[in-house]
């Protein structure tokens, strides 16, 4: 996986920090507004906000950050529904973008994505051609 630059943000002041404390005390259920629009966290997300207004109201800094997720070729591969071989064959190509760690292959699963989005596209226009090709045939 591949880390992405953290945002640093200092502790609450103290009051704010116990005002936040006494609220999360016994408290699961986080739901947030977004434009005026209520919505329920799922388990997942509710967890890490939990976990970090926690933090806050311990007045401590808290560094938030992403990941990306990044495949070996196998795994790539199997998502794509592609041998290895022709996975690999594709990155030597330049047509899937790969990182080595070592000598070992990563390539992201943005990029395994985007490749098969392309895939689609490129499928649906085909498709849309033949269609075309058949109905001025027929006129």
């Amino acid at each position: 996986m591949a880390l992405i630059a953290p945002r640093m943000t200092a502790g609450l002041p103290v009051e704010d920090a116990e005002k936040l404390q006494r609220a999360l005390e016994g408290s699961h259920d986080i739901t947030v507004f977004v434009d005026g629009t209520v919505h329920r966290l799922p388990p997942q997300a509710r967890d890490a906000v939990v976990d970090l207004l926690s933090r806050f109201s311990r007045g401590e800094a808290v560094a938030v950050s992403s990941v990306e997720e990044v495949l070996t070729t196998s795994q790539a591969a199997e998502l794509a529904g592609i041998s290895h071989t022709f996975l690999r064959n594709m990155t030597d190509r330049g047509e899937i973008p790969v990182e080595y760690r070592g000598t070992h292959r990563r390539i992201r699963r943005a990029a395994i994505t985007a490749w098969l989005d392309q895939q689609r596209k490129t499928e649906q226009a085909k498709q849309r051609a033949s269609e075309n090709d058949g109905s001025a045939a027929a006129e």
